[in-house]
């Protein structure tokens, strides 16, 4: 996997460094789109990149919908000439706000966003009709996640129910997220996604025929993806995010989807405290902590490593080869969750043909640009 990570020159690369290259990147992008079939089916989620140049190479080869979490990540979106974006996210407080003052700065831009309780779906409703502006609202359908949403039966109707009578909402459909499906076995995978969904599908249905309109199913993430590909409907609206840049958490997690990390960390050595030890300067402010400590990174070209000891500016390896090592040498580390690792850099440094060409600036990693 090393020889993926080639670069010619590294002395304009500040480390510890996010870096992407660009051919694993557009390969990754063109599997994305095979597996889906058409462009059409898709709506990926931004928040792994967080940049305009991926969104705007995703609208280039006909990913004309996006799907976001925050306002910054939407602002980008729209700022990039994207018209159809799903906020997924319930809005409370200032957001409801934000949305209003979303919809006036683009006007020209279909805003979705979700909820799943009848406060929210009020307070959203007064906003709009106040301001004189229309959003849509799609229900957020608990499938198994317990983190937002809810099932499908009674209270999910009637939530439904009041979305599409409320004046300034428009009932948008179902957000149908399965973030908790981790099953390495697609065979696995696919029967507990499908058990699930095909609930979904029966309660649409039922909306339906009791005269609602039910246009969208922004079904899945990255893991469960191909599987909703494959179900003929076309409502089915596809939504993988971490697969364009890949990690290794989802290569181990997926061992089916064939997506190389195409975004890796360019770190150094700065001390050899021990003689079986070399320390990095890859702390926990440039790689995402939520994996648990030791597992945060994988160093294709030094299997052997333990990492012992990370703090906020170093990473300390146990390794048989640290007389291999010197201060300022470089290694290759590959991000376990590189969603979060993104939002800890201000800009990545673009490789194409092994050589620096391009800086992109991580536009969305705050919670607001201007709105």
């Amino acid at each position: 996997m090393d020889s993926l990570y080639k670069i010619a020159d590294t002395s304009q690369i500040i480390s510890p460094a996010l870096v992407v290259f660009r051919e694993l990147l557009e390969d990754n992008l063109r599997r994305m789109i095979e597996i889906a079939k058409r462009p059409e089916r898709l709506r990926p989620h931004c928040k792994t990149h967080k940049t305009r140049e991926i969104a705007r190479m995703e609208l280039e080869r006909g990913i004309i919908k996006h799907k976001c979490a925050t306002f910054a990540e939407a602002e980008m979106l729209a700022d990039v000439g994207i018209s159809d974006i799903f906020l997924a996210y319930n809005l409370v407080g200032p957001n409801i706000r934000r949305a209003v003052e979303f919809l006036k700065r683009y006007p020209k831009v279909t805003l979705c966003v979700t909820a799943d309780h009848p406060r929210s779906i009020a307070l959203l409703g007064e906003a709009m009709q106040t301001a004189g502006k229309t959003i849509d609202v799609l229900l957020d359908i608990d499938v198994g996640q317990h983190r937002t949403g809810v099932p499908v039966g009674p209270s999910a109707k009637e939530l439904y129910r009041q979305i599409a009578s409320t004046l300034g909402l428009r009932a948008g459909g179902f957000h149908v997220y399965d973030g908790h499906q981790h099953q390495e076995s697609r065979d696995e995978r696919r029967e507990a996604v499908l058990a699930e969904f095909r609930k979904v599908q029966a309660f649409r249905d039922e909306l339906v025929r009791d005269g609602l309109s039910v246009p969208r199913l922004v079904s899945g993430g990255t893991g469960s993806f191909p599987i909703y590909a494959e179900i003929d409907d076309p409502t089915i609206e596809l939504s993988p995010g971490t697969c364009v840049l890949n990690d290794i958490g989802y290569c181990e997690h997926f061992p089916d989807l064939v997506f190389p990390p195409a975004a890796v960390m360019l770190t150094r050595v700065v001390s050899r405290p021990a003689p079986d030890r070399v320390t990095l300067d890859l702390g926990y402010k440039a790689v995402a902590s939520d994996p648990p400590a030791g597992k945060r990174v994988s160093f294709p070209a030094l299997p052997d490593a333990v990492q012992v000891l990370q703090n906020e500016e170093h990473l300390v390896l146990q390794t048989a080869r640290a007389e291999e090592f010197q201060p300022g040498d470089e290694l290759i580390a590959i991000p376990r969750h590189v969603c979060p690792t993104c939002a800890l850099h201000r800009q990545i440094f673009v490789i194409a043909g092994g050589q620096l060409v391009d800086r992109w600036d991580v536009v969305s990693r705050d919670r607001w640009i201007t709105i």
